[in-house]
């Protein structure tokens, strides 16, 4: 744990019901507005894009989002925007969407290209204005200066970490979420949970930080199973966007470790879904971690309700049980078999997942080569005892 930390968040975040009304507030001195819009919510995005035309800004937009967006796909992503020559982006769908618009915002100007900006603050500049809408409760990419991109050639994610990538406007409206499928529903908000787990534990964790990761892993805990099977609980889709929201909060000042170093290679070889790769692969990491966060754990125990009983080792286990055990019953695969992800993959997978050193860096216990072979091996049988 570190004694000093750095916030750097939007400057405006707006949560509640309804607050996608107050989006015209935030684009008065706009002429021109480029949009990213997830096809599935496009229609209920469509009569704000009608009142912010009548005030005579002009707007395009796209729902052509490629999931994890390839490096390759970002010219063609990038020159319509440049055409329109926007003084705001705004971008209103899951992670995907708004890393796309993250990182076209920071392309806008010409000076760097794709290559150049992979990596930990290398972007020079953003200049246009940047809003953020989220429709899932899982990323928090709203918050964060993250954007995740897919090289298929290395067949690898690789992640722009910069603070010109933090959303100038943050709206995060619950009623955008109601419409997202059972199975995105779980992917993300497991993939929420992870991002308060591994904030919580890693090397770098801090007592701020601690306090919002724990409570956005209480609030999953409480409300993901019942947003899950009741889509339209208010109460339930409100405490998953809160605890998304608290997610994106960890993620610039601490950020992920092992889980997410882990799932590159699976969505970059596999196009296994984000969220579903984390949400597979977290039980097994977190056993191999349990030596080195007993006392973090214990906390993480006590706050999802697991029983006192036994010493603090037996609580920690039955914990790690009991968010599988969510995670399965949010209908989550319970290993990398049932993913069609071929045991021979093991060997190279855990080569590829020890590059991702930005990320393992924070694991609170050191892996090794042959660590990461045994976890993806177990990962795969579902070996979790």
């Amino acid at each position: 744990m570190r004694d000093e930390i750095l916030l750097r968040w939007p400057s405006t975040i707006e949560f509640g019901i309804g607050r996608l009304a107050s989006l015209v507030n935030h684009v008065k001195q706009a002429k021109r507005i480029y949009w990213f819009v997830d096809e599935p919510v496009a229609k209920k995005v469509s009569p704000i894009i009608s009142q912010i035309q009548e005030r005579g800004i002009e707007c395009e937009f796209t729902t052509e989002i490629t999931p994890e967006p390839p490096i390759s796909t970002l010219d063609s992503a990038l020159n319509p925007v440049r055409l329109f020559n926007p003084e705001t982006i705004i971008a209103v769908g899951g992670g995907s969407t708004i890393d796309l618009a993250k990182v076209i915002s920071v392309l806008l100007s010409g000076k760097q290209s794709a290559s150049d900006i992979i990596g930990i603050d290398q972007v020079v500049e953003r200049k246009t204005q940047l809003i953020a809408i989220p429709t899932t409760a899982g990323t928090g990419s709203e918050v964060t200066p993250i954007a995740v991109l897919t090289d298929t050639e290395e067949k690898l994610k690789k992640g722009v970490v910069s603070p010109h990538l933090i959303p100038d406007v943050a709206i995060v409206d619950p009623t955008l979420t109601y419409s997202m499928p059972k199975a995105i529903t779980a992917s993300t908000g497991m993939d929420a949970m992870i991002h308060c787990i591994e904030a919580f534990t890693n090397k770098n964790s801090h007592p701020i930080i601690d306090t919002i990761a724990l409570e956005g892993i209480g609030l999953i805990a409480d409300s993901l199973e019942l947003a899950v099977t009741e889509p339209a609980n208010e109460q339930a889709r409100s405490a998953m966007a809160q605890a998304s929201l608290y997610g994106g909060f960890c993620l610039g000042p601490v950020n992920t470790a092992a889980v997410h170093a882990f799932a590159y290679p699976l969505g970059g070889e596999f196009k296994v879904p984000h969220g579903v790769a984390n949400a597979v692969l977290l039980p097994f990491v977190m056993k191999f971690n349990l030596s080195h966060c007993v006392e973090k754990y214990s906390r993480i125990a006590h706050r999802i309700g697991v029983s006192p009983k036994g010493s603090k080792k037996e609580q920690v286990h039955r914990m790690i049980t009991n968010i599988r055990d969510l995670s399965l019953r949010c209908g989550i695969p319970a290993n990398l078999k049932e993913l069609n992800v071929p045991e021979s993959a093991i060997s190279e997978m855990a080569k590829a997942a020890l590059q991702v050193k930005r990320l393992l860096d924070n694991n609170p216990r050191p892996i090794t080569l042959g660590d990461a072979t045994a976890i993806f091996t177990n990962a795969y049988f579902g070996v979790l005892e």
